[in-house]
């Protein structure tokens, strides 16, 4: 990838280390089937063992960790970022089926919240930039795109562009996404006692007529389709997610894609979360798990600062302004979401937007902060990080 001028370039992750920088060849970690299938199992295990406690989101958060555990451990894990993308093809189906008339009714006030979201944005942003920089010590680069609340991949792809240590924005940006996805849910359980079963979420296989496997099977081909053409953010979910969407407020269906198809999704999606830790060894990246740790803390805590903002300013949902606002990744958080019965198109819409602010504006602020601050001997092409 083109390096901008003026931006010092980064040390290559180590070449045994694939999963630091999203995997190598087209996987989430080790390459191979073996390591997949090892993958699901461990993730199938955890989600088994979530789901008997009555944990909420079940089946991503036990496969999550218990993959988190083997990756660390050493295990040969990985997921296949294609079979990650069909999962998230079937969640965008999914999602798009929890529309309602009534939520259009409250997009004008979206305006308002989406506007509190680009200050909760810049202020989390450039306070944790400043954690990094000042107790921290991290390079510039690194710092800024490790801040950056945006998605994890696209994350990864800017701050290569820029220069900086992909390894560690990868494992920070995973840090928080586990964080965010083990904090809320369990918070939530805890006050309200929400605990629903993912099948209640989606239909019975068996119930599905032919007719609307057809109209399901078809918002997920052509969704994801026309949003790839299109170049649409998180497009594999948000491509599907916005024609299911449109075919269930338009009454053509009111099917969705079958529970035991969105447990397997969520094992997918939540095995991969784990997956992106392997090759930490933890005495070894402790400094930047605990740095990940704390930016993840304090993200959700003005996440949910910035949410009373928002619902002072409009009367909506605190709660549903805090999933919206919750630093997690788009796939994750719509599934928290979903899960909690939240206004999901405001859920799924406000971290769209959020990705999309980060990525079009980021690289801008990146070249107006930062690049002038650059030491002139770390500019080089021939100097390290």
């Amino acid at each position: 990838m083109n390096r901008p001028a003026g931006v010092p370039p980064a040390a290559d992750p180590p070449p045994d280390r694939p999963a630091a920088t999203g995997g190598t060849r087209g996987f989430i970690g080790h390459v191979g089937w073996r390591p997949v299938l090892l993958a699901l199992a461990i993730g199938a295990a955890g989600g088994i063992a979530f789901n008997l406690l009555r944990m909420p989101l079940a089946w991503m958060m036990g496969a999550g960790v218990a993959c988190t555990v083997a990756a660390m451990s050493g295990a040969r894990i990985g997921v296949p970022n294609k079979l990650r993308q069909s999962m998230l093809v079937v969640l965008g189906v999914l999602l798009g089926s929890g529309f309602s008339p009534d939520m259009l009714e409250q997009t004008p006030r979206w305006l308002i919240t989406m506007a509190v979201l680009v200050a909760a944005t810049l202020t989390s942003g450039g306070l944790i930039y400043f954690i990094l920089r000042r107790f921290g010590r991290y390079g510039a680069n690194t710092a800024y795109f490790c801040a950056m609340p945006g998605g994890l991949n696209e994350m990864i792809t800017l701050g290569a562009a820029f220069g900086a240590n992909e390894r560690v924005i990868a494992l920070m940006h995973s840090v928080r996404i586990l964080t965010v996805v083990l904090t809320i849910p369990v918070w939530y359980r805890l006050m309200y006692g929400a605990s629903p079963s993912v099948f209640q979420a989606g239909s019975h296989a068996l119930d599905l007529a032919p007719r609307d496997i057809a109209i399901l099977v078809a918002c997920g081909v052509i969704g994801a389709f026309l949003a790839r053409r299109a170049r649409m953010p998180a497009a594999m979910m948000f491509g599907p997610m916005l024609l299911s969407g449109v075919i269930h407020l338009g009454g053509l269906t009111a099917s969705r894609p079958p529970g035991e198809l969105v447990a397997l999704a969520q094992i997918v999606i939540g095995s991969a979360i784990g997956c992106r830790f392997v090759g930490s060894v933890l005495r070894e990246v402790l400094r930047d798990v605990g740095f990940g740790l704390l930016a993840a803390l304090l993200l959700i805590v003005l996440a949910v600062a910035f949410a009373w903002l928002g619902h002072a300013l409009t009367g909506l949902s605190v709660d549903d302004i805090i999933l919206s606002y919750a630093p997690g990744g788009f796939a994750e958080m719509s599934l928290v979401g979903l899960a909690l019965h939240a206004d999901i198109a405001m859920v799924a819409t406000h971290h769209l937007f959020r990705i999309f602010l980060v990525v079009m504006g980021g690289g801008l602020l990146f070249r107006l902060l930062i690049v002038p601050k650059l030491k002139p001997p770390a500019v080089t092409d021939d100097q390290p990080a």
